[in-house]
């Protein structure tokens, strides 16, 4: 399977009518993990990088629900760049996957859903760790 096919582009009913949009986000359904920690990031200029890491648990899913930003995708063998640019259209991030988010707009707010509670023991930060641990090089300690 592909990274891509990994990491699907999911796209959000909008469920709006003549009084505004709606769209809904159900955990389980349209979201393949039961939501355990929702977070957003905005205020971050186009220069700003975030993200930087892999997960040993968590799943994510990124949506801009307003504004624009792009994730990094890859794991060490392929790579792609989503533009999230629709608040009806969010990418699933497997465990394991390194992600960076960056160009954000001004106006940019990245919803975050997560599959688990916050732990920052199963975050992998630094980049060649990550790659030793994929193509399983650790040692273990």
């Amino acid at each position: 399977m592909s990274l891509q096919e990994k990491c699907k582009i999911i796209k959000f009913d909008d469920l709006g009518d003549e009084r505004g949009k709606l769209v809904v986000i159900e955990g389980g359904q349209a979201i393949p993990f039961d939501i355990q920690r929702v977070f957003y990031i905005y205020g971050s200029d186009p220069t700003v990088v975030r993200g930087e890491h892999a997960n040993r648990e968590s799943e994510f899913v990124l949506i801009n629900v307003a504004g624009t930003s792009k994730v990094r995708i890859t794991d060490g063998k392929e790579e792609f760049i989503v533009e999230l640019n629709k608040p009806m259209m969010g990418v699933y991030i497997p465990k394991m996957i390194w992600k960076d988010m960056y160009d954000f707009s001004a106006d940019s707010v990245l919803l975050v859903l997560a599959s688990t509670h916050y732990d920052g023991k199963e975050y992998i930060r630094n980049y060649e760790e990550y790659l030793k641990i994929i193509r399983g090089t650790v040692e273990n300690e």
